[in-house]
């Protein structure tokens, strides 16, 4: 058996960035959440809730960043960089119970509107809607490298969302007395994150079931190895993501080594597997045609 190897390095410019929005979105929580009760805002309440899951998912990102950055040893030969995808998970499980929460508590707000104090609203709306827009300018770049990134990501970016919805509800009370309106912002805010949040959930699930990466068509890689001359036959080929970026391949190929040999051929598949696929790490089984051919053979007389 033979294998190539290519091992990326978690980016020690996520930790950084990470850090910068935590200590920015932990400041604001605390005077969000007091300001929720002095207004008693309910669409403040939500927005301060989102951020509390922004603090708990950026210092679980950072502690995942920082497991991950361990060597690999004889309990984890991968090492431990899957664990930025159960930090991925955490997070979007956290962020959609918080959303389904705001739901019903909204609901159960629009039977009994309470008395809103629309300015202290909005000033802290708009100071939130600041912070938030520096976080996500802090992450954007990273989030498409890194699922436990894009988590991160993610939640700061449902906060935007939700300042813009307060600051809009801030105004219409302001103007119309409509304080009911606080309630449907809050709503509002927890259906438009939900879809969002699964969809990560998705993603991150399909790296813990150890699925086929997204943006690779196995059938595609498959035709590649064929198309490799010497490669007589591809058999057993599985496709997965440790984490982020990181894609693992191990195949067996049968091969004709009457035209070139198992060295050249390997290089060659390796090669490709990491160029045009971008998966790192590539273990390869290599056979014998006629090796191959008395398998089968051997295979169907016990069936027989």
């Amino acid at each position: 058996m033979s294998s190539g190897h290519s091992h990326g390095q978690v980016r020690a410019g996520h930790e950084k960035m990470l850090w910068i929005a935590l200590a920015l979105t932990t400041s604001f929580m605390i005077a969000e959440v007091i300001g929720a009760f002095v207004t008693g805002s309910l669409a403040l309440l939500s927005d301060a809730a989102h951020m509390l899951t922004d603090v708990v998912a950026l210092a679980i990102s950072l502690l995942a960043i920082h497991i991950a950055k361990r060597s690999a040893d004889r309990k984890r030969t991968f090492g431990y960089a899957r664990f930025e995808i159960l930090a991925a998970t955490f997070n979007a499980v956290l962020l959609f119970l918080v959303a389904i929460y705001i739901v019903y508590e909204a609901y159960l707000r629009l039977n009994a509107p309470a008395e809103i104090q629309s300015t202290g609203m909005l000033v802290i709306a708009v100071m939130g809607l600041i912070v938030n827009l520096i976080s996500m300018r802090l992450l954007s770049a990273a989030s498409g490298e890194s699922l436990n990134v894009k988590g991160a990501y993610l939640e700061v970016w449902s906060d935007m969302v939700g300042s813009i919805g307060v600051i809009i509800a801030a105004l219409v009370i302001r103007f119309t007395g409509w304080s009911w309106v606080d309630s449907l912002v809050a709503a509002g805010i927890g259906f438009w994150v939900l879809p969002r949040t699964w969809s990560l959930l998705k993603e991150s699930m399909n790296i813990l079931l150890q699925g086929v990466p997204e943006g690779i068509d196995i059938q595609k890689v498959e035709a590649k190895i064929y198309g490799i001359v010497g490669v007589k036959n591809v058999h057993d080929l599985h496709i997965w993501a440790l984490t982020s970026g990181k894609s693992v391949m191990s195949v067996h190929l049968v091969a004709d080594y009457t035209s070139r040999s198992e060295q050249d051929i390997l290089t060659e598949v390796t090669s490709l597997m990491s160029e045009e696929f971008q998966i790192s790490h590539t273990t390869v089984q290599m056979e014998k045609a006629d090796f191959h051919s008395q398998l089968v053979d051997d295979y169907e007389g016990k069936v027989h």
